[in-house]
């Protein structure tokens, strides 16, 4: 099975600080370092790793040849990845003395998705094959349908949670791969429970991850529900984490792996992630889940 990820590629320019910046605020940042990432970007780099047969989809400017070259070095299919004029979309990320974080997302008009690109990033898949997709590109909704038409599978992780997800076509979403905060935001409910038993009885064929921070993860499929734990680890960076988890978990979707395996090995990685700085670099090799 191929799965094709059309999602961001940004750079991002990161920096630690005591503490996350208050409005009106002022303070010194500790150190600046400029990282390949994007939700879609760290997604494939994940996937990559974890040993999936992986093809990017998405647009870059005439700056983006870092983006491009941190995923062929990772064995990514790129034929999909198309330059425009202007800058790369880019983030500016705030990473405190706990490891926790905080994203500010900006791309030009340049970088805008039409239908005649996700037409082009399309061409030569169909049954069998997956398309995962994230929120922090516009028109997602056209491409999830045109994937459904082909006989594709579907994967969403819908962040960052905004209306924006309203005009997806959710019912037709074979797995969801979700955090608490986006999961309230879809069902309205707060607790993790209430969450997963809502999406399960709004999306009863789709497989539904939500991961739950240090309380591990649980997942919904069917009539069945598995739990997994949080691995320790000492917090650097929380930036891929979520990335990381849901490259892995997908990984051993499609090579057919029962779910708890899927979710041990995600956490697993994502526990590794986060004890490194930066996003993509953070993300482990699969070799590194055994060692």
């Amino acid at each position: 099975m191929r799965i094709l990820n059309f999602g961001s590629m940004n750079l991002d320019f990161v920096y630690e600080v005591e503490d996350i910046v208050r409005p009106g605020e002022t303070v010194r940042a500790l150190s600046r370092r400029t990282y390949c990432g994007g939700k879609g970007l760290n997604q494939s780099v994940a996937l990559a790793r974890a040993g999936a047969d992986v093809c990017h989809a998405g647009l870059i400017g005439t700056d983006g040849a870092p983006l491009l070259a941190l995923l062929q070095e990772n064995s990514v299919d790129v034929s999909r990845v198309e330059q425009t004029e202007g800058l790369s979309s880019h983030t500016v990320i705030q990473v405190d003395k706990r490891g926790q974080n905080c994203i500010l997302f900006y791309a030009d008009e340049l970088l805008r998705v039409t239908d005649a690109l996700q037409e082009r990033a399309l061409e030569g898949f169909g049954p069998g094959d997956w398309l995962l997709v994230q929120n922090e590109l516009e028109r997602m909704g056209p491409l999830l349908r045109a994937a459904k038409a082909r006989g594709m599978k579907t994967a969403l992780n819908p962040s960052p949670a905004n209306d924006a997800l309203r005009e997806l076509p959710l019912g037709s979403v074979d797995c969801f791969l979700l955090n608490e905060v986006e999961g309230g935001w879809l069902t309205g409910e707060t607790e993790p429970e209430a969450i997963l038993q809502r999406l399960r009885a709004q999306y009863p064929e789709a497989v539904t991850v939500l991961t739950l921070g240090e309380a591990g993860s649980v997942c919904a499929a069917g009539t069945e529900t598995f739990r997994q734990k949080a691995y320790p680890a000492d917090a650097v960076d929380t930036t891929a984490a979520g990335d990381t988890f849901t490259g892995y978990f997908l990984a051993g979707l499609l090579r057919g792996e029962p779910l708890p395996r899927c979710l041990d090995r995600a956490s697993r990685a994502a526990a590794i992630a986060v004890s490194r700085p930066g996003a993509a670099p953070s993300i482990p090799f699969a070799r590194e889940l055994e060692e």
